[in-house]
């Protein structure tokens, strides 16, 4: 695994998957106003056809999402339960295309479980003629406690902001900043690097705005 690498995947596959954001739940969490979220373990295992790597991604069993205080200031220290992703949005070559990525950039072996996040963040609505930002890393730079993470840009739709930012450490400036367009994907050693992300503003106030990402995590 290299200690971070920014690759393009196929952007078609990303806007097949683009309705199923439109379906994420609202929840109880302290972000669930503007955090939309969906979230499945999966088991990967690969197949081999006509000299060409096949991915075979199984939901494993429901289970809550925890993570400790000093990894999340925000929400640590509790346990976090979501809906499952949708059957046929695991199985889209989306997905798909991504865990492939995923399993070969850190060489993973059969059986490995990964918790795969779906999430839209929403631009709230300002209340006057100032610009509200909405976080989009409510807990600010932070590290999530894996060995390796990836994000995948799916949509942006109206807003500002929302770009990526990767540092050496807590302290330092970001060495990188990319905002992720549809079918990128970062892939990052959750061990070394630190990562945060900036809020996100609606361009056109008067209309929704949001962003769509997928985040794969995995420990080894």
């Amino acid at each position: 695994m290299k200690l971070l690498q920014l690759n393009r995947l196929s952007a078609k596959y990303a806007q097949g998957v683009v309705d199923a954001f439109d379906r994420l739940p609202h929840t109880r969490h302290k972000d669930g106003e503007y955090r939309l979220r969906r979230y499945s373990v999966v088991e990967l295992r690969t197949t081999f056809w006509s000299a060409v790597t096949q991915i075979e991604i199984s939901q494993l069993p429901a289970r809550s999402f925890e993570q400790s205080k000093e990894l999340n200031s925000h929400q640590g220290g509790m346990s976090r339960l979501f809906e499952p992703i949708e059957d046929d949005v695991l199985q889209s070559n989306c997905v798909k295309e991504a865990c492939l990525a995923f399993y070969r950039a850190n060489d993973l072996y059969g059986g490995q479980e990964v918790e795969i996040h779906q999430m839209r963040v929403v631009a709230l609505p300002s209340q006057n003629a100032d610009r509200r930002w909405t976080p989009v890393a409510p807990e600010g730079v932070h590290q999530d406690g894996f060995d390796y993470i990836a994000m995948l840009g799916v949509n942006r739709h109206n807003i500002e902001g929302g770009e990526l930012m990767v540092y050496k450490d807590e302290d330092s400036d970001p060495f990188m900043t990319h905002a992720l367009g549809s079918g990128e994907i970062i892939m990052l050693d959750d061990r070394k690097l630190w990562h945060n992300a900036k809020p996100i503003s609606r361009e056109n106030p008067s209309r929704e705005g949001y962003g769509d990402w997928f985040v794969l995590c995995v420990k080894e």
